[in-house]
This record gives structure tokens, sequence and C-alpha cells, in this order.
């Protein structure tokens, strides 16, 4: 990577070229051995065009791109230019708030991360053939600048991979980290082999849980590539809008999304969805990456006991292990996920925070925050439901950083 290297803001994904981005890590199943399927163009693209993420719903594309001086894309960040904090996972309402009645601006901010999307992956986008490490820490410092330029209060760059805090925190980033749950692949043969591992009292839980979810004449279909038509997305739109009504008052997504992502990304796409007298009832949308399936939604027309678990958690454990996928990452928040064999992970996310008054603030904020996620995920791991010597296998793993992630 040598001669004169800039920084540029792209505000929308139509105008970047598609096979310039595939060739960035992470973004397309042939540029290198990782994927992601939330960074890939198909997605990313989807969400703009569908009038999903935009700046009317408060999303303002402004995408950082690393170019040399032929304007060859050697890295990347995904970002947005932000009017509220809705949609993101990583709260900062008490920030803005406190920020603003201070007589401070918090709005606009540079949000980096995938819009809607509480899910761990490479943010530090860097081109498959360049040295990925000196990319990364351009783009970390980088960003900083934008930030400065933008005259915005601040950037914050969430659910990123662990391996890439370090170019974080060597240029004055904040820390902050909280708790998911995943299911960790150790190699099992299939869901009994699983259960096995479990405590006897919390196997038979969920081997009643789940014959009492598919009582009243209930069926399974995984649907996935040419599956997924357009009736199909309709159906499960409906269940989305449902659940989104009730329990977030909008639902971010429009319908046109799932079209999109449809034709464009159909073999990164399971849906789980539960049939009863002849018609779909509820349904889950997965994503699947080259190791992790990534659970998102989840909707219901019909409300049956346990059916939102096994839709969700257990259908989800049986696909992954199925396909040889490593883990299952159940999305934000949730701690019944535990009783199902999730264990909690930590999840990070780097804060660049222009005003040093706030800044300072916000540092003590995050140093006991931190100790608390810390306190919280020993103890769940404690009361994990696997028997306390594989409990102490899986503690093993983390440890020596394998899985963890």
């Amino acid at each position: 990577m040598t001669g004169t290297l800039s920084l540029r803001i792209e505000k929308t994904f139509a105008a970047i070229d598609k096979e310039r981005w595939s060739q960035l890590a992470g973004t397309s199943r042939s540029a290198d051995g990782y994927y992601n399927p939330f960074v890939s163009h198909a997605y990313l693209s989807a969400l703009e065009e569908s009038s999903s993420a935009t700046a009317k719903t408060g999303w303002l594309g402004h995408h950082v791109l690393l170019e040399d001086e032929d304007g060859n894309l050697l890295g990347a960040i995904p970002g947005y230019l932000k009017s509220h904090s809705q949609g993101e996972y990583v709260f900062d309402h008490g920030w803005a708030d406190a920020f603003e009645r201070a007589g401070g601006r918090y709005y606009p901010k540079l949000q980096c991360s995938i819009p809607f999307t509480p899910a761990t992956g490479p943010r530090l986008l860097a081109a498959s053939g360049q040295p990925q490490e000196t990319v990364q820490a351009t783009l970390a410092a980088g960003l900083q600048e934008v930030t400065r330029q933008l005259a915005v209060s601040s950037a914050h760059v969430t659910f990123l991979p662990e391996e890439e805090l370090p170019f974080f925190d060597d240029t004055g980033y904040l820390h902050r980290t909280d708790q998911q749950f995943h299911f960790i692949n150790e190699g099992y043969a299939d869901h009994n082999a699983f259960l096995g591992t479990l405590a006897s009292r919390k196997r038979k839980a969920l081997k009643k849980e789940r014959r009492a979810a598919l009582e009243n004449g209930i069926t399974i279909e995984w649907l996935t590539g040419s599956d997924l038509t357009e009736d199909i997305w309709d159906q499960f739109f409906a269940f989305y809008m449902d659940t989104g009504s009730r329990k977030w008052g909008r639902p971010y997504l429009t319908r046109s999304f799932y079209s999109l992502i449809g034709e464009r990304m159909p073999e990164d796409i399971l849906l789980v969805m539960a049939k009863r007298d002849g018609r779909y009832i509820a349904g889950a949308i997965n994503f699947i990456g080259c190791d992790a399936l990534y659970g998102r939604h989840w909707g219901c027309t019909e409300d049956h006991p346990f059916l939102h678990f096994e839709v969700c958690y257990h259908q989800a454990i049986d696909f992954a292990l199925a396909k040889g996928l490593k883990r299952v990452e159940a999305g934000a928040q949730g701690e019944h996920k535990l009783a199902r064999g999730y264990l909690p992970v930590t999840t990070h996310s780097a804060h660049y925070i222009a005003h040093p008054g706030l800044r300072k603030a916000i540092a003590d904020y995050l140093e006991r925050e931190r100790h608390e996620v810390e306190q919280i995920g020993q103890y769940l791991e404690a009361h994990s439901p696997f028997r306390k010597g594989e409990r102490q296998h899986h503690v093993r793993r983390d440890d020596d950083g394998e899985e963890s992630q």
C-alpha cells in the first residue's frame, strides 16, 4: 500500500460498485474464507433501496471509503449519519440527553454499524491483497478525522469483532461491552447429543417443551433458496408486522426489503416456518454465514405455548448441527435463551466522543458498566443448563479464546 491515500464519503450503496465491494474481507463468499451476510453489498443495498435505512428514516448513508490515488478501493466502513438512536441495540439515549441538557448537540452522530442488526461482524473492511492491519489502522484513525470534518458529536462502531478492538483502543476510542447469548456447536452429532450434555432436569424440561410446541398438529419447515417466493415473503412479512407493531410501535423494515434480499441472497437466508391446518402461522428469519447462523426476526398469527422457543432457538440449533455451523447467534438480549443451551457472550463497541467533558463522563460510566457486564456474565455462566463437567468444558474453551465470539 503505497502512494497517496484518501478517505471519501459515499452516501448510497447504489453508487458503490458491487464487484469492488465484494473484494473487501467478509463481504463475499468468494472473497475470502470468512463471510458475514450483513456486510454484503446485497444486504446493505437492500436496506437503502427498500427505504428501510434512508435519510427519511434517520439513516443517511455515510459510508467511509479508503482509496489510493488511482481510485482503487483499499478499505471501507459502512456508516450512517443518524438523527436519533433507534434501531442500534447499543443504547446511548442517556448520553444524548445529558449532553443536550448541558447545552450540547448530540445529533447528528456517525453510526458505523448494520442498521437494525445486532450481530457481530467486521467493521474495518480491507480489500484482499492489501496489508489488512495497515488498512484497518488507517480506517480507525481516519474515522476520527471524518467525525471532526463533519462537525458531529461522535462516532460509534458497534458489534465489532474483538480482534478489531486494538485499532480503536490505540487511537482514543472508548470501549463498551454488552451481553448476548450464542449456542456453541461442540461437534454434536445431532440435537440429542447436545441434550446429553445438559443436567438431567434441564434435558427433560427441554424435551417436554419441544413436544408441547408441536401439539395441535403443528409442523415445521425450513425454507431457503428457491423456496423463498413472493407468497412466502407476504406471509412472513405479516408475522414481522404483527410482532413489530406490538413490540416496537413501528417496524423498521419494509416489505420490499424482503423481496430484494430474497432475489439477491436467497442462499444466505433460512426461514423457519410453522404450519397448522395447511397454513403458516409463525416464522423466524435467519441469515447463514460461513460458520454461523444469525437469528433475526420472529412473528406469528396464532399463539401456542413454547412455539416461539421451538421456531427461534431449537430449530436454529437443529439447522446449525445439520450444516456443521460452529454457532448460532440469537440476537439481542433474552436471558430465557440460557435455559435452551445458549451461553453468555460478550459483545463489543468503540465510541469516539469529540467533546472532552462528555468523553470523560462516558469513560467513567463505561468503566463501571464493563465491570457489571463481566459480573453478570460470570453469574449466568454459573447457572447454565449444562452438567457441571460440561459447563467447565465450555468455560475452558472461552478462556482459550476459541468459539467465544
